[in-house]
């Protein structure tokens, strides 16, 4: 049976190719790669657990639940249509990124692919599963 990890070792991705010689490629195509949404993203993600101003903000949740929650670290690019919520802001609620987005140093993005779907309402604010 073939894993997650099995796949992508071998799998092409033709917007990994640099299209263009070295000397123009800059001038051509400065934001190579920016918003696709291709390799693992599992080891570079940190977790609210991890994150001490979360985890003292979110003393109401279990630390194997905060371990749970992965944040993107300050820098790293958002998957251009993935949904995320900013544990720092968030009263301003889930958004869709788009590809030219990346996380701030005021940001604690968690992307919602990566949260059990209980877990991702308690950060929303909704107790109540039968509401929305």
């Amino acid at each position: 049976m073939e894993t997650k990890g099995d796949r992508t070792e071998n799998v092409h991705h033709p917007q990994t190719e640099q299209r263009h010689p070295d000397l123009w490629q800059q001038d051509l195509n400065p934001h190579h790669m920016a918003g696709q949404n291709v390799g693992d993203r599992e080891t570079s993600l940190r977790t609210a657990y991890d994150v001490k101003p979360l985890h003292r903000g979110m003393s109401d949740l279990p630390d194997d639940e905060l371990k749970g929650i992965p944040v993107l670290a300050e820098g790293e690019r958002l998957q251009q249509g993935a949904t995320y919520l900013d544990l720092n802001h968030p009263e301003r609620g889930e958004f869709t990124a788009m590809g030219d987005m990346a996380a701030g140093p005021d940001n604690a993005y968690v992307p919602k692919d990566r949260v059990p779907y209980p877990t991702w309402n308690r950060l929303r604010g909704i107790d109540d599963p039968e509401r929305l």
